[in-house]
């Protein structure tokens, strides 16, 4: 089958237009109103990128949207990447900041990991100095701001288009010079004069292109959201319009185009694959949508769209997206809404009863597909009238991540008794829809409350995680191995760093009390019982990190001395061979550990990155 014949651009000069005045386009955004849509009746023919690409900006835009990542969640999320799509190309790149410590320290950790895609690049402002930077750390791609739109280039930089121009075409036959590949990022281009300033700046960057013989890539930003996919739709709004503006007139191959969007008005997604549909090769995207304001396209619906368009089962492995909401909820505690599709908790889950007996006859009338095999989603039991003992049981089970040993069968007297309750709703109400999963919980909370962790249970878990960390910090001190004033002056640095220990001691490895700090004055007469040469040998405290060489938590319990609740925590003290020489112990006060527990999490956040230098 012949292909059609396609004139691709770029023979026409395009001369940028230099107002007195900057083109806001108030007529498309007055401000004080919601910003309006305009069509010209102009049609373009759907028109694909040859290779529809994702790349990833989680570790850039992704961040400001956050507090920072940890240099260990950044390498967590980056294998995560490989393991989506990149292990097939389709996730091609991932951009990260490069101005702090820490910054470096995540681009060192990710390329450490040897993998092709995605792709290590860079972020740069457009500013010779940073692009030092990317040139320093041996970067050969970097992102470039280069904001297009008067709104920047008037109100934010204070330049004519002249200016902004030579600026940025400075910057990318510079970074050319030094053989780094520049992504020149054409921030606002929603809200820009395509003609006027984006197409002839376009067109100079592939003249530079040309004489270099390496691409200069253009990522189209639509900054605030402004882009509409609609046919017909006029510039400077219309996603289609401008994508093949870019390969048609200023002749941009499709494959160096990048379409970056944001979902301010709700349009993220649909903007992204209809840049996909119409010749932009790559669209840029973050884990679950997270970005500025109200986010970047989420990439997960990236891949699942992908691999709609295309068939390409292969493309990417969707079963990992459990695995990365599952992170996102317990490293990184963000809430995943339960409704949000493909991974939240009811994504799947339908509350109408006439539903519910269609998914109990067969799941394929109103599941999206087969979300077991596709995400490792099971569909949801659904409470209903219908359901019987077994069902109460399976979803007790299911929804609370019973272990094996601990599941409850449908013989359970309590689950004879929630079912009851369950058919008593129906019995009495006439109720036609499903039990919710809060209503399900309530029901299992009050006949079966030993499966649920109290708040004083979570309490106990979060003192043991924040203290574990400082004491580990605090074992691992070459001065405690001396035994004498260098160990008793570092425990006192110990307690007036961290107040809420009340108590805190070094014994040797036959458990002799060796040296000891008090917190609070008021308390030194009381340990005064416990005098240096104090045998603490027969301590739980003691004898078990003498016995594992691993941390050890102790309950929360009346402290003898004080009569506040604490808990202790004790952690083996080694040599530089690992030989065992004596325990550490602290004695914490929970109240005052609880109330610094939000500063305490920062710093260990902190702590796990220089882990990683």
């Amino acid at each position: 089958m012949s292909n059609i014949i396609h004139q691709t651009g770029g023979s026409r000069t395009l001369v940028m237009q230099e107002p007195e005045k900057p083109q806001l386009y108030r007529e498309l955004f007055p401000y004080t109103s919601v910003c309006r849509t305009s069509f010209d009746e102009v049609l373009l023919s759907p028109r694909p990128a040859e290779q529809m690409r994702i790349t990833d900006t989680t570790f850039r835009d992704g961040q400001q949207a956050r507090p920072p990542y940890t240099v260990k969640q950044v390498a967590k999320m980056f294998d995560f990447l490989h393991r989506l799509g990149g292990k097939t190309g389709l996730i091609t790149a991932s951009e990260f900041f490069l101005y702090s410590a820490k910054d470096r320290k995540c681009i060192d950790v990710c390329r450490a990991r040897g993998y092709r895609f995605p792709r290590v690049t860079a972020w740069i402002r457009a500013t010779k100095d940073d692009l030092k930077l990317a040139r320093d750390m041996e970067f050969d791609e970097t992102g470039m701001l280069t904001s297009v739109s008067d709104y920047h280039i008037f109100l934010k930089l204070g330049k004519t288009r002249q200016q902004a121009m030579d600026m940025y075409v400075g910057m990318a036959e510079q970074a050319l010079e030094w053989g780094i590949i520049p992504r020149c990022h054409f921030e606002d281009v929603t809200r820009a004069d395509i003609y006027g300033f984006c197409l002839p700046l376009a067109q100079r960057l592939m003249d530079l292109s040309r004489q270099s013989g390496m691409p200069v890539k253009i990522r189209l930003c639509d900054t605030m959201g402004y882009g509409v996919p609609y046919p017909g739709a006029a510039l400077p709004r219309s996603v289609q319009r401008i994508v093949r503006c870019f390969t048609d007139e200023a002749g941009v191959p499709g494959q160096w185009l990048e379409w970056h969007g944001h979902n301010d008005f709700h349009k993220v997604l649909v903007n992204g694959v209809t840049a996909w549909l119409y010749g932009c090769g790559a669209v840029n995207s973050t884990l679950f949508g997270f970005g500025e304001r109200t986010g970047n396209t989420p990439l997960e619906a990236l891949l699942v769209e992908y691999i709609s368009l295309t068939g390409d089962d292969a493309a990417a492995d969707t079963t990992i997206l459990s695995e990365v909401a599952e992170f996102f909820e317990k490293e990184l505690h963000y809430r995943i809404p339960h409704n949000y599709p493909f991974v939240g908790r009811d994504f799947n889950a339908t509350s109408a009863g006439v539903h519910a007996d269609g998914l109990a006859k067969n799941e394929e009338i109103y599941n999206i597909f087969d979300t077991n095999h596709l995400l490792g989603r099971p569909v949801p039991i659904i409470i209903t009238d219908k359901t019987g003992r077994a069902g109460v049981a399976y979803w007790i089970n299911a929804n609370l991540h019973l272990p094996n040993d601990q599941q409850v069968s449908k013989k359970h007297p309590a689950v004879g008794q929630i079912y009851d309750a369950i058919m008593a709703v129906y019995e009495e109400t006439g109720r036609t829809t499903s039990f919710s999963h809060e209503e399900m919980e309530a029901l299992v909370q009050r006949f079966m409350p030993e499966l649920f962790a109290s708040e004083y249970d979570h309490m106990k878990q979060l003192a043991g995680e924040l203290s574990a960390n400082i004491i580990i910090r605090l074992a691992r001190s070459s001065d405690l191995l001396d035994f004498s004033k260098h160990a008793c002056a570092r425990l006192d640095e110990f307690v007036r760093e961290y107040p809420f220990i009340q108590y805190c001691y070094l014994t040797d490895d036959q458990g002799k009390l060796r040296c000891s700090a008090i917190t609070d004055p008021v308390y030194r007469e009381t340990y005064e019982a416990l005098p240096i040469g104090y045998d603490f040998s027969e301590r739980e405290w003691f004898k078990m990190p003498m016995k594992t060489g691993d941390l050890h938590i102790m309950d929360v319990y009346q402290s003898h001395f004080t009569s506040k609740l604490i808990i202790t925590v004790s952690c083996a003290v080694t040599d530089e061979k690992d030989n065992i020489k004596g325990v550490i112990g602290v004695d914490i006060q929970l109240e005052l550990l609880l109330k610094r527990a939000r500063a305490l999490q920062q710093e260990v956040a902190a702590a796990d990155d220089s882990d990683n230098d």
